[in-house]
Parts: C-alpha cells; structure tokens; sequence
C-alpha cells in the first residue's frame, strides 16, 4: 500500500515486474513516465468498489474518473486471471506475514 506522498509518487517506477499488486490512496490519475511494463489500474471509490478498469503501456496519463479515491496498479493482465473487472469489491489484509 502506497499512502504516502512519495510511496504514490514513485509507485512501480523502478521495477521489471510487480507480483501482486500496489494500492495508491489517495490517487484519482496515474501515469506510467518511466515504466518498463504495461499496467493493468483499477479505479475505486472510497468503499473500494471498482469503477473502471484499464490497461496502460508505459508512458501514458490516464484521465481522472469520476468519484475513484484509490488506485490499484498490477502487471497487464493481472486482473483478468483474479476476474477483476468494474462492480468487483475489493478489501484489504493488513495482517503482514
């Protein structure tokens, strides 16, 4: 989870992969300036409940959705084999192994 200023900011930059995913709270627009891989982000309200899904190459903007609060950011294609789509619910373990 990525909830402060500069954990949002750098996000995946850096990485040749993700394994999981990263959750960006706040965030209502992501980019993708200085990534090696395309993305899949899913825009989410304030009770995590997905608005829309996108696939982003890198070096793109994406445009703000209305009423998203938070961002989920995984490797493209990700969400298609979780079955993650617009209406799912998503919830957050905070228990770390």
């Amino acid at each position: 989870m990525a909830a402060l200023p500069w954990e949002r900011s750098r996000g995946l930059l850096g990485r040749d992969r993700i394994d999981g995913a990263i959750l960006l709270d706040p965030a209502v627009v992501v980019h993708t300036f200085g990534m090696r891989f395309p993305i899949d982000v899913a825009f989410c309200d304030r009770q995590l409940r997905v608005l829309a899904v996108v696939t982003m190459r890198p070096q793109r903007l994406s445009r703000p959705r209305l009423g998203a609060r938070v961002v989920l950011e995984a490797g493209a294609g990700a969400f298609g084999g979780w079955q993650l789509s617009t209406g799912s619910q998503l919830s957050v373990d905070d228990e770390v192994d």
